[in-house]
């Protein structure tokens, strides 16, 4: 059982100055006022629509007590009240220390890079229990303790979720846990605070440009989870030196005496390498493995070279967590990887359709290349783009598509609150500097059923963008839609006809 922490306490650990009760029990921390209750702390966070200060008086009258606020307490305020240089920094500190430090207590793996994260993290989290250890897992598509699982709220939850989620963790004699960390998430510092052993870089493409306005800056916030700005620097950086920012952040880590573990296909100098990759769409991939801790041949049901590039991550990450090299071949043997990324949809027709995730121009390009490379036939790409996201890549998706596809059909993706035809007007003028031919079909299920009714013999039908996702979202509306349901749907009237 975790020791009661008070406000002080709590206070000491955020660098606080505190005003008001300080003796207090503290049960929990959180920014979302509808979570607060007796004995918790309310971090009052000004966002970009609301500021939490409005629900002060609310979360007082619910229970809490005391107020985490970059602002002085008002004159008649009756409770704790924390002023902190940054309330979603204190946030974090705050969880870490209420709910026990349990990233301690774990061999924490984070994974950041903009393709690559959840596969990644599925990988690791099975070379875990290949190893024997319980594991648990935060990705994109569930948030996993052992064999329990629940759909993922967001890629990287607050900090307050995540360190109680680790200490649930902790309290199932779970002995690691991976987490993917989007730049999003480190920027608004949810990983802050955490004792990360392992961390690691996938590769960093344009994607998120909305957010972070240039590649400098979207680096910059991914280096943080490596060079000890969350607070810890990890014990191990694991790093992809095939791609040029992974060879600068490996570069810079090493100049500062970081242990650094790299991995690359066309890299012969890294410390993990693969060599004589064969894929197939009917056998898999198989590789030969080289590591600091000798060689072994791979096998793995996951398709294509940038899923090398994920077993190669994993393997370095379990081997940093002292992992055998047998049990790790052993567990990739059988890992299917996450849901969604190039998932084949089982059918016995004579053509293949496959569901990924790819929603940016290098993911695109990457599961393009993957696909020409397993078929004698053609190429027929169903995608969109997410609206009130990245404009930028939008041109850029639809030039890769129409140089790397023999048809391409542009539909919605979640349209959200944008016009769908202003956003496939969009991607038509990347798709115009090639000379695909393509259609436009705005209704995603007419999309699909249209691509498979056009398929031959050794095609490839690839429909992009949604990947795991089980919903489509129009105007403010959220609706059950899954590429991979909409497909068998498809099929089976092909079947029919």
């Amino acid at each position: 059982m975790m020791s009661k922490i008070t406000v002080k306490q709590v206070s000491a650990a955020t660098n606080a100055d505190l005003t008001g009760e300080n003796s207090a029990a503290v049960s929990d921390v959180t920014h979302d006022s509808r979570q607060a209750g007796t004995g918790s702390l309310f971090a009052a966070v000004r966002g970009l629509t609301l500021d939490g200060h409005r629900f002060v008086d609310d979360v007082m009258r619910r229970g809490a007590v005391g107020i985490i606020s970059e602002l002085d307490a008002p004159a008649d305020f009756q409770g704790a009240w924390l002023k902190v240089a940054d309330a979603r920094k204190a946030l974090a500190q705050a969880a870490a220390v209420i709910n026990g430090n349990p990233s301690h207590d774990l061999k924490l793996v984070g994974i950041t890079g903009t393709n690559g994260k959840t596969t990644t993290t599925y990988l690791v989290f099975a070379l875990a229990e290949a190893n024997g250890e319980t594991g648990a897992m935060l990705t994109t598509v569930e948030y996993r303790i052992g064999d329990k699982s629940q759909p993922a709220v967001r890629t990287t939850p607050e900090a307050s979720d995540t360190n109680r989620f680790l200490r649930q963790a902790v309290e199932a004699d779970c002995r690691m846990a991976v987490m993917e960390t989007s730049s999003q998430a480190i920027d608004l510092h949810r990983c802050d605070a955490l004792r990360f052993q392992v961390a690691v870089f996938t590769n960093l493409t344009r994607d998120h440009l909305d957010y972070h306005l240039t590649m400098e800056n979207y680096y910059d916030a991914k280096k943080q989870l490596f060079d000890g700005r969350l607070g810890e620097t990890p014990k191990s950086s694991v790093i992809n030196i095939d791609d040029d920012w992974g060879a600068k952040l490996a570069a810079e880590l090493k100049s500062n005496n970081r242990n650094v573990v790299t991995f690359a296909l066309e890299n012969n100098s890294a410390d993990l390498t693969a060599e004589n990759v064969e894929v197939s769409l009917i056998k898999g991939t198989s590789f030969d493995l080289k590591t600091p801790r000798g060689s072994k041949k791979i096998t793995s049901p996951l398709v294509g070279k940038p899923h090398v590039y994920n077993m190669l991550a994993a393997t370095a990450v379990a081997l940093e967590l002292g992992y055998d090299l047998d049990k790790i071949s052993e567990g990739l043997k059988t890992c299917a990887g996450a849901p969604g990324r190039f998932e084949r949809v089982a059918h016995d027709g004579d053509f293949a359709v496959v569901v990924d995730y790819a929603h940016s121009d290098d993911a695109l390009l990457n599961t393009l290349r993957t696909a020409r490379g397993l078929t004698s036939g053609k190429i027929i790409t169903v995608f969109g783009c997410g609206g009130d996201r990245d404009k930028t890549k939008r041109a850029p998706m639809g030039e890769v598509a129409g140089e790397n596809s023999d048809l391409v059909i542009v539909t919605s993706d979640n349209p959200r609150t944008e016009n769908p035809l202003q956003i496939i007007a969009e991607i038509e003028i990347g798709l115009k500097k090639t000379d695909c031919k393509y259609l436009i079909i705005s209704d995603r299920r007419e999309a699909i059923h249209r691509a498979i009714q056009k398929a031959k013999p050794n095609d490839v039908v690839l429909i992009a963008g949604k990947g795991h996702e089980t919903y489509q979202i129009v105007g403010n509306d959220k609706f059950h839609f899954d590429d991979r349901e909409i497909a068998r749907e498809a099929l089976e009237k092909l079947r029919e006809d």
